[in-house]
């Protein structure tokens, strides 16, 4: 049976992310992007961190951050993946990547008039990360709680891909089903207001995923 990998991103609080590895989560994620609501700083982020137990995975969102401060942040808070949402090209993410010593994702901002190919090419520029989040293309960057249209993705990508966007309880199974991607990202469609999770939200999700890959 395929195994759907879950990140639930945006943690702020202790409970949330106690909630979070109980309702079998597999990586959770912290935005260092000072203008999301969802921002945490790295002393936050840290203690957050600490209460992680092994084998679940702290990401690190980051926004057009300096390859230094990726570093820094990477280092002081014990991310293990960082998760690009800005204008990076290629090059900002692999210098991040080797000044901080921890692999990438890059987010694709999908928007209506993308194409497979545009994706395609993409992929092509961003070979050098670990997979591609698929996300909806909305002012700002992330957490928008938009769904793109899922036929854009082209069936052909040779890159794990984690989609996002818009994602909620009730939707997951129809986008795991469509795409089948590696894995899934959510943030809004768990919580009860911005950066503030709901444990309920949480295991109903990530209940929709198993359901959809026993499917």
């Amino acid at each position: 049976m395929t195994r759907t990998r879950v990140k639930i991103c945006g943690l702020t609080r202790e409970q949330d992310v106690d909630a979070a590895v109980a309702a079998g989560a597999d990586a959770v994620g912290f935005v260092f992007y000072p203008k999301s609501p969802r921002f945490v700083s790295p002393a936050r982020a840290h203690a957050l961190i600490r209460r992680l137990p092994p084998f679940v995975t702290p990401v690190g969102l980051f926004v057009n951050a300096s390859a230094d401060d990726v570093a820094e942040t990477a280092h002081f808070t014990g991310i293990q993946f960082l998760q690009f949402h800005g204008d990076e090209p290629p090059e900002a993410c692999e210098h991040a990547s080797a000044a901080s010593g921890r692999p990438y994702i890059r987010a694709a901002r999908v928007a209506a008039d993308t194409t497979p190919a545009d994706l395609l090419n993409f992929m092509l520029r961003f070979n050098s990360a670990q997979a591609i989040l698929l996300d909806a293309h909305v002012d700002g960057f992330g957490g928008g709680g938009k769904v793109f249209d899922w036929s854009l993705i082209p069936a052909n990508a040779d890159r794990p891909l984690v989609l996002s966007g818009g994602l909620n309880p009730v939707n997951v199974q129809s986008g795991i089903a469509r795409v089948m991607p590696f894995a899934v990202d959510v943030s809004s469609g768990v919580e009860v207001a911005k950066g503030i999770k709901d444990a309920t939200l949480m295991r109903q999700f990530i209940a929709a995923v198993r359901k959809a890959d026993q499917a």
